[in-house]
């Protein structure tokens, strides 16, 4: 009969061994504590940083640029003389006689009615130069609303000159030497006259909403720019929507996996990674050059951003395809339906939320370009507003930096301003796109 080998017992470690393998196990637990904590504040710090430099930036930008909400005005009484207004010397109190009017005398003597001892033409020309050289047309534009002024004399509010309202707000340092400022010791002796006298104020920029560009700071105004961007980013999402779309189901539902396909899938990835200034070049060289587009146009423009912003969107649509799960489509397979009829009715339904916040975030990323638009030809100076897509237009980003490219201290204030008001669209777009993420999405 065998005999069963009884395994032989393990000899008890002693409790000096026991308690050496116990430190070693609490001293490497502690050290990786420490070191996952380590890790903790090292991502606390940077983003920390991170922010404090964002907070830096958007500090620095609203404060510069908030004032430009503001601008200055100077009350000056002005008399509506009919004998200056008509020009044709008729009596004639219609708009038709008094169009041609040189409304800068009714200005001009204004002026000198609030200080009649400034003399000689320097001294005349700083005086003159307290209100903008838009004055004399916003008279004209009074007289235009209101005919019964002529003949009557009525304070009314001015714009004041570019110098006028960078000294109001503090940006011109009074100790400096005149030589060393723009603007004369003259004139700050009338500021501060005017302001004893509560005749000069700060009032809303209504301007820098309405007017086009201008040479003259406190004419200046982002109405041509928001309208080029916004008939721009039309023709950007009305090409780049649809195509960008019907490339991803068509990539992800119905392409038969190859070396075809995935050439494609590669060219996509890597255009989406090519800097914005090539498709600059590209839309320079074949919608101008060789199509014969207008140049500077909103259509050229959105055109070459369509371009930019297709693999973007194919990008985001395959990935939305994707996360539908494929019970979806088996199931509709399985009741009957034919592929196009299981994708248009219920894989791209619920693909469509990620496709549409792929899409908005892509047309914020074309929204903020300029090197792009630059290439063709939308850095011109244009003052008129465009009214369609053919008109030479320019666009924000574009715009902030013709801006930050002029001498003038008042520029400062209206680019720091551009720049919060893009920066608040763009806000305004992405938090659309995490919106339509959290009410539409499905979760599996």
């Amino acid at each position: 009969m065998n005999k069963i080998m009884l395994p032989a017992s393990t000899p008890e470690r002693p409790k000096s061994a026991r308690r050496d393998i116990k430190t070693i196990v609490n001293a490497s637990l502690a050290r990786q504590h420490a070191a996952e904590r380590r890790f903790r504040w090292y991502g606390l710090i940077a983003i920390s940083l991170g922010l404090a430099f964002v907070l830096l930036m958007f500090g620095n930008i609203i404060g510069k640029g908030y004032r430009a909400f503001w601008q200055t005005y100077i009350q000056i009484p002005i008399t509506f003389d009919l004998s200056i207004m008509d020009t044709s010397g008729s009596g004639k109190r219609d708009l038709q006689t008094i169009d041609g009017a040189d409304y800068s005398v009714l200005v001009r003597s204004g002026l000198r009615k609030l200080f009649p001892k400034a003399e000689g033409k320097s001294q005349l020309r700083a005086l003159y130069g307290l209100v903008s050289a838009d004055s004399p047309y916003e008279l004209k534009r009074k007289i235009q609303q209101t005919p019964n002024l002529i003949g009557v004399e009525k304070e009314i509010w001015l714009l004041a000159s570019a110098q006028v309202d960078t000294l109001f707000k503090g940006n011109i340092n009074r100790m400096l030497d005149e030589s060393e400022r723009s603007i004369k010791n003259d004139q700050i002796e009338w500021v501060d006259k005017l302001q004893a006298a509560g005749r000069i104020e700060e009032k809303f920029n209504i301007a820098l909403f309405i007017n086009g560009d201008s040479r003259e700071p406190e004419q200046a105004g982002i109405r041509g720019a928001l309208m080029g961007s916004l008939l721009t980013l039309l023709i950007t999402f009305l090409l780049s929507f649809p195509i960008g779309v019907a490339t991803a189901v068509y990539l992800e539902e119905f392409a038969t996996k190859g070396r075809w396909t995935d050439f494609i899938e590669v060219n996509i990835n890597n255009l989406a990674a090519v800097p914005s200034i090539v498709f600059g070049l590209l839309g320079l060289a074949v919608f101008i050059n060789f199509f014969g587009l207008p140049r500077s146009s909103p259509l050229v423009g959105g055109l070459v951003l369509s371009l930019m912003t297709l693999p973007v969107i194919i990008i985001a649509g395959r990935a939305a395809l994707a996360s539908v799960p494929p019970s979806i489509r088996q199931a509709a397979l399985g009741m009957g339906a034919s592929k196009l009829q299981m994708v248009g009715h219920h894989v791209l339904p619920l693909a469509m939320p990620g496709m549409l916040t792929g899409s908005i975030i892509g047309m914020a990323r074309a929204l903020g370009e300029s090197a792009p638009l630059l290439m063709i030809g939308m850095v011109a100076f244009i003052v008129d507003v465009p009214k369609n897509f053919f008109d030479p237009a320019t666009v924000l980003p574009v715009q902030i930096y013709l801006w930050s490219d002029l001498p003038e201290r008042a520029f400062v204030e209206r680019t720091s301003a551009a720049i919060m008001i893009l920066l608040a669209f763009m806000i305004l777009m992405n938090g659309l796109a995490i919106i339509l993420r959290k009410r539409f999405e499905r979760r599996w």
